[in-house]
C-alpha cells in the first residue's frame, strides 16, 4: 500500500500561479520517475511533465516556459510550479510514480483558472 499525498490545487485568476506538491514514501522516491498528469472534463488524461531520478525533465508543449517540475529527494516530494496559468489549464492534476517494479497514482488535486 503506497499512498501519494497531493496538495496545492485551488482557484486562481488567469496569469496567476500555483505550486502542486506530491509526497511519496522514501523507499521508492529516489529510484523513481515522477510525473504530473492532468484530466479536464470530457478529455483524456494527458502527461504534463516528468522528471527522472537523474533530473531529466520533459514537458508537454502547451506548458513549456510556464510550468517547472522539480524534485526534492530529502523531502521525498515532487513539485509542479505553474505560472502564467490559463483557463485551458483547468483540470484535475495527478501525481504518478514509476519504479522498476510498480507504478502509483495520487488522488488528484483540482486546479481551476477563472476570472
Amino acid at each position: 500500500q503506497v499512498q501519494l499525498v497531493e496538495s496545492g490545487g485551488g482557484l486562481v485568476q488567469p496569469g496567476g500561479s500555483l505550486r502542486l506538491s506530491c509526497a511519496a514514501p522514501r523507499s521508492i522516491f529516489s529510484i523513481s520517475t515522477m510525473s504530473w498528469y492532468r484530466q479536464a472534463p470530457g478529455k483524456q488524461r494527458e502527461l504534463v511533465a516528468s522528471i527522472t531520478s537523474g533530473g531529466r525533465t520533459n514537458y508537454v508543449d502547451s506548458v513549456k516556459g510556464r510550468f517547472t517540475i522539480s524534485r526534492d529527494n530529502a523531502k521525498n516530494t515532487v513539485y509542479l510550479q505553474m505560472n502564467s496559468l490559463k483557463p485551458e489549464d483547468t483540470a484535475v492534476y495527478y501525481c504518478w510514480i514509476l519504479t522498476s517494479r510498480d507504478n502509483y497514482w495520487g488522488q488528484g488535486t483540482q486546479v481551476t483558472v477563472s476570472s
